[in-house]
């Protein structure tokens, strides 16, 4: 069984101002989770052999990644939804497995191709913490207190599951809980971290998206899979939301077959998009696009959603105003969410990409900071 140094960064700072610090006691790391990778392979395929130890805290579901060092290929999976974006794997667990008790085990397999060598990954994560040994306990004598000046939270971090201002982001593009790529296609699209336009601080992520379908650019993360799931993010853009159908945000819907919940805008107005029959909130009637609203540019403007799967309602606000038009609350109304409510509908999101994918020609280059996920409303 492959093991992996632990590693857990906090994503939220401490809240700013000045505050005492007392080194003391003993502390140690507990691992997320231990993986087993056992590969089968022949000249120019494979097959690998996932078992996954899970740690010290029970899970609903669960979600595990990975990066491949060479040009290994995804081509099939068994016990788990298994998908690839570049180098990047995410397997997530089906109905039947998606319980992990504290200490139990799941085993899943997949199948794919390579050319080269075929090295095994060594950066697996649970749930977006990485796996590994837990770490030797270290003991530090008592220190009389230091008075110290913190540095400012990402703004409205207070309640979140996770926030980031992108401001611990070093290289040319998000790292860390983020994973650049898309999910069909890649073409002149880039994602890039960006020193000269930030909401607060001085970085922010930057996502040039040119027209047509194949130049989309995304960065995502995972996010917990069960309960009621909120979202808050900053996003500033230079083109008006056009005509033609945009996405600039997407989650992945396992409840929906694996297909993508989309957020974007059609007729020069935001609207949510469901990407396995394309229905459309609100209803794209004049009468429906009314209630709705632009996305203003050369602004900042503050996007947050609530998505409750249990119940089949979602909501949505822009600069803490509630969109009339972008609410399912369960009651079929005209011209809103009567398509929407055509069919049962109780989503179970597990990741949360933001970028831009156009299915016409329409290009936009967008900058999003502050993205932060929790359990209740976050607020700009």
């Amino acid at each position: 069984m492959h093991r992996f140094a632990a590693a857990l960064a906090a994503l939220c700072l401490a809240a700013a101002g000045t505050t005492a610090v007392v080194t003391a006691g003993p502390a140690a790391a507990a691992p997320a989770c231990d993986v087993g990778y056992r590969v089968n392979q022949w000249q120019t395929g494979f097959t690998a052999e996932i078992t996954v130890t899970n740690g010290a805290t029970a899970l609903t579901s669960w979600a595990l990644t990975w990066h491949y060092a060479g040009n290994q290929s995804v081509t099939s999976g068994w016990n788990a939804t298994v998908r690839q974006t570049g180098t990047a794997v995410t397997a997530e667990s089906l109905p039947y497995n998606a319980a992990l008790p504290a200490g139990g085990v799941a085993s899943f397999g997949l199948q794919g191709t390579y050319s080269g060598t075929n090295a095994e990954p060594v950066d697996f994560a649970l749930n977006g913490v990485v796996c590994g040994d837990t770490a030797p306990p270290v003991t530090t004598p008592p220190t009389t207190p230091t008075t110290t000046t913190s540095a400012p939270p990402p703004a409205g971090c207070t309640d979140a599951t996770f926030c980031d201002d992108f401001e611990q982001q070093t290289g040319s593009a998000p790292a860390g809980r983020w994973t650049v790529g898309a999910a069909n296609c890649q073409g002149t699209g880039t994602v890039s971290v960006d020193t000269t336009v930030a909401h607060s601080g001085t970085r922010s992520v930057k996502v040039a998206g040119g027209g047509n379908y194949c130049n989309h650019a995304f960065f995502g993360t995972s996010v917990p899979g069960s309960g009621v799931l909120y979202g808050r993010f900053w996003v500033r853009h230079t083109t008006p939301l056009p005509a033609g159908h945009v996405t600039f945000m997407a989650l992945r819907d396992t409840a929906d077959g694996g297909r993508d919940l989309r957020a974007g805008g059609q007729n020069q107005a935001l609207q949510w998009n469901r990407e396995s029959d394309d229905a459309t909130l609100p209803a794209q009637s004049p009468a429906g696009v009314a209630q709705s609203v632009p996305l203003p540019t050369g602004a900042w403007s503050c996007f947050e959603f609530a998505i409750d799967g249990a119940a089949g309602q979602l909501r949505t606000w822009l600069g803490a105003t509630e969109v009339p038009g972008l609410v399912v609350d369960g009651v079929p109304t005209p011209d809103i969410d009567q398509q929407w409510l055509g069919r049962a509908w109780h989503p179970a999101v597990t990741d949360l990409r933001l970028g831009w994918e156009s299915y016409g020609s329409d290009a936009d280059t967008l900058w999003f900071d502050d993205v932060a996920i929790g359990s209740g409303r976050i607020g700009c």
